[in-house]
C-alpha cells in the first residue's frame, strides 16, 4: 500500500516512458493490463524507499561476522532495544543487509515545521539526520530543542528561510532542533553541522555517520553486484571509466585483495578527490584515480613509458566497468523527477562514446560489464542491442551473481540475449511496508528474496571482446 503519492514526471517525459512500458513488444508478451499494472506499480515504488539498508563490508581490513556483531550492537543503541536483524547475503557474501521499518502511520504532527529540499528529504527517508544545508525553511519562532515535523519540497519551490510554506509538501517524520531558526539562517553565513537529530522518521533506518567508517561502504544492492559480476581477479589491470563516488572502485580492488591496478577516471576534479579520500578511508592502495574524461580516455599514438594515467594505448585493460553516466530514473526514493525530456535523451549518445572507446581500451578476451542506474530502454537494452550489432567482436556473456530480473522486451533483443542481462525492477514486489511484528514473524529466506527484488532500478550487461575485428 502506497504511503507517498507515485513519483511525478514532466508531461514530456511521462509521455516517453508511457510508450517505453507499452511497447509492441512488452504488450504482445504480457498483455495490455499486465504491462499497465507493472508500469504503474513502478511509479509508486520510486517514491518510496528501497526496502533495507545494504551495507558493503570492507573485508580487506574486517571479517563480515566481526562487522555482523558490531552493527548489531550499534543499531540496538540507536533503535533504544528495538531488535532489528542483521542479514547475511547467501550469494554476496560480503554484504549485510537491515530490513527498514515502515512506513509508520501513527506519529503524531508538531505545530513547529521544518522544510527541507528533495536531496536531503530522500536521504532522511534512508536513515540520515538532517544537516543545515538542506533545510530550506523553518515556522518562525523555531528554537534549539524544538520538538519539530520534518516535510520534504518535492517540487523545489520553497523560498530559503520562509516563515510557513503552503506548497506540496511531504511529512518524513519528527525531530529535535538542535539549532534555533536565527542560526540556522545566520547572516553570517551557512553553518554545516546537525540541523535536526531525528527521532521519529517515517521509516526507521539506522544512521551511519561516523559508524566504522573504515569498515563499511554504504551501497545498494545491485551496485555491489556489479562488481562481482565484471569478477576482477589479483594482479590484473582494471578501468572503472566512470567511477565517482567510488564504490565500486573500491569494492574492485578488494575483491582483487588489493593486488594489481585499479585505473579509475571521472572528469569532475571533486569527485576524483571524493575517490582518493575513500580509497584512503578503506586502506586500499591499488587504485589510481585521474580527473579525465572517459570519451577522450584513448590513445591514437605511442606514449612515454612512465606516463601512468590516460589517455591509454587500445587492449590496455583486463577488465573494464563501465557504469554510465544515465538518466537516474531508478533511484529510489524520488517523488519528482525534474529533469526534461530532451534531458534524458542526451544519455544515449554519451553512452555510446564511452562504450566505443571502453571495446577499443578491452584486451582480447576480456570482459566489459556495462551498468546503469535507469528504467529506460534507450539506456539499457537498446545499448547491447546497438553494441552487439556494432562490434562483431562482442558476445554476451551469462552473469555470476544473477539476482535481478532478466532484460526487458522491447528492443528486439532475443529470449536467450534477454536472459543473460539483469533488470532490477521494483515493480516486482508488492509494496508492503513492515513493521517490528512482520518482521520477527518472517523467514531469512523470505526477507533475502525481498531484498533482491525490493531495490532500486538497476541495469546491468557482461560481455567478453572475443575477435580482433
Amino acid at each position: 500500500m502506497s504511503f507517498f503519492p507515485k513519483i511525478s514526471f514532466q508531461c514530456e517525459v511521462e509521455e516517453y516512458l508511457t510508450k517505453v512500458f507499452r511497447n509492441n513488444e512488452l504488450i504482445t508478451a504480457l498483455g495490455t493490463q499486465e504491462a499497465e499494472s507493472k508500469y504503474q506499480s513502478l511509479l509508486s515504488r520510486l517514491s518510496h524507499p528501497p526496502g533495507f539498508t545494504t551495507v558493503r563490508v570492507n573485508t580487506h581490513l574486517i571479517s563480515v561476522k566481526h562487522v555482523k556483531k558490531l552493527l548489531f550492537e550499534e543499531i540496538q543503541k540507536q533503535f533504544k532495544g528495538l531488535c532489528v536483524p542483521v542479514l547475511e547475503h547467501p550469494k554476496l557474501q560480503d554484504i549485510l543487509l537491515i530490513p527498514v521499518i515502515g512506513p509508520r502511520r501513527d506519529l503524531k504532527k508538531h505545530a513547529s515545521e521544518v522544510i527541507v529540499g528533495p536531496h536531503c528529504g530522500y536521504a532522511v527517508l534512508r536513515g540520515a539526520h538532517v544537516y543545515v544545508p538542506g533545510i530550506i525553511s523553518t515556522s518562525r519562532f523555531m528554537k534549539a530543542g524544538d520538538l519539530v515535523s520534518v516535510y520534504s519540497d518535492i517540487e523545489g519551490k520553497c523560498k530559503r528561510g520562509a516563515k510557513e510554506f503552503e506548497g506540496v509538501k511531504v511529512f518524513l517524520g519528527n525531530g529535535i532542533s538542535e539549532l534555533s531558526r536565527s542560526e540556522i539562517f545566520s547572516s553570517s553565513g551557512p553553518l554545516n553541522g546537525m540541523g535536526i537529530r531525528m527521532i521519529e522518521p517515517v521509516y526507521l533506518s539506522p544512521s551511519f555517520d561516523n559508524v566504522l567508517p573504515s569498515h563499511l561502504f554504504l551501497q545498494n544492492l545491485p551496485s555491489v553486484v556489479v562488481s562481482h559480476v565484471l569478477n576482477p581477479q589479483p594482479g590484473e589491470r582494471i578501468l572503472d571509466m566512470c567511477a565517482a563516488p567510488g564504490g565500486k572502485t573500491t569494492h574492485l580492488a578488494t575483491l582483487m585483495h588489493d593486488q594489481g591496478e585499479v585505473i579509475a577516471m571521472d572528469k569532475i576534479a571533486n569527485k576524483v578527490k571524493k575517490i582518493k579520500q575513500n580509497a584512503e578511508l578503506l586502506q586500499l592502495n591499488c587504485i589510481k584515480a585521474f580527473c579525465y574524461d572517459g570519451t577522450k580516455a584513448l590513445s591514437v599514438e605511442k606514449r612515454e613509458n612512465e606516463q601512468e594515467g590516460p589517455p591509454f594505448l587500445p587492449e590496455s585493460f583486463d577488465r573494464i566497468l563501465l557504469d554510465a553516466p544515465c538518466s537516474g530514473m531508478g533511484q529510489r526514493p524520488n517523488m519528482a523527477y525534474s529533469s526534461t525530456l530532451k534531458e534524458v535523451t542526451s544519455y544515449q549518445p554519451l553512452q555510446r562514446k564511452l562504450f566505443t572507446v571502453a571495446v577499443k581500451l578491452l584486451k582480447l578476451g576480456g570482459i566489459l560489464v556495462y551498468s546503469t542506474c535507469t528504467i529506460t530502454l534507450s539506456e539499457n537494452e537498446e545499448q547491447v542491442a546497438w553494441a552487439l550489432k556494432s562490434f562483431p567482436c562482442l558476445q554476451l556473456q551469462p552473469q555470476e551473481p544473477h539476482i535481478g530480473g532478466e532484460g526487458m522486451r522491447g528492443a528486439g533483443l532475443s529470449l536467450d540475449q534477454l536472459k543473460l542481462l539483469q533488470r532490477f525492477d521494483p515493480s516486482a514486489v508488492t509494496l508492503q511496508g513492515m513493521d517490528i511484528n512482520s518482521l520477527q514473524d518472517s523467514r531469512e529466506d523470505d526477507l533475502i528474496s525481498l531484498a533482491n527484488k525490493d531495490c532500486i532500478g538497476f541495469f546491468i550487461a557482461k560481455f567478453i571482446k572475443s575477435t580482433s575485428k
